[in-house]
């Protein structure tokens, strides 16, 4: 078994948290002050938003987990204490999403985190 740079953190490790079903299972591989960086049409460069914290980041996690949507990781790739992926949703209705993230870990947990995706409309 080889040794990695960030223990307890793996693409499979971040695979069952986007996949799973619940907004906790994600939630746990945040650190207690994480931060997310969000830029989509609503939430442009200059102006993105900021969540700061498991509890506001739990707090979208709920929201999202509680619509009925599917969450896809198509790839990830870990490397030292950054690791970059790319996910696509789709809602019941047919409505697809796609996500691509940058994040950084520290102690084996997702400390920051830039996310940019885009919609169907």
């Amino acid at each position: 078994m080889g040794t990695t740079a960030t223990p307890g953190f793996s693409a499979d490790t971040l695979r069952k948290g986007i996949e799973g079903h619940t907004a906790a299972d994600l939630l746990s591989l945040y650190a207690d002050d994480a931060q997310i960086r969000i830029v989509d049409r609503n939430t442009q460069p200059s102006q993105p938003k900021v969540l700061r914290g498991r509890q506001e980041i739990g707090a979208m996690f709920e929201d999202i987990y509680s619509r009925d949507m599917t969450h896809h990781v198509d790839q990830c790739i870990v490397q030292g204490d950054h690791a970059a992926y790319s996910q696509s949703c789709q809602y019941a209705d047919g409505t697809r999403v796609l996500a691509e993230s940058m994040i950084t870990l520290r102690d084996g947990k997702i400390a920051e985190e830039v996310l940019i995706q885009a919609w169907d409309e």
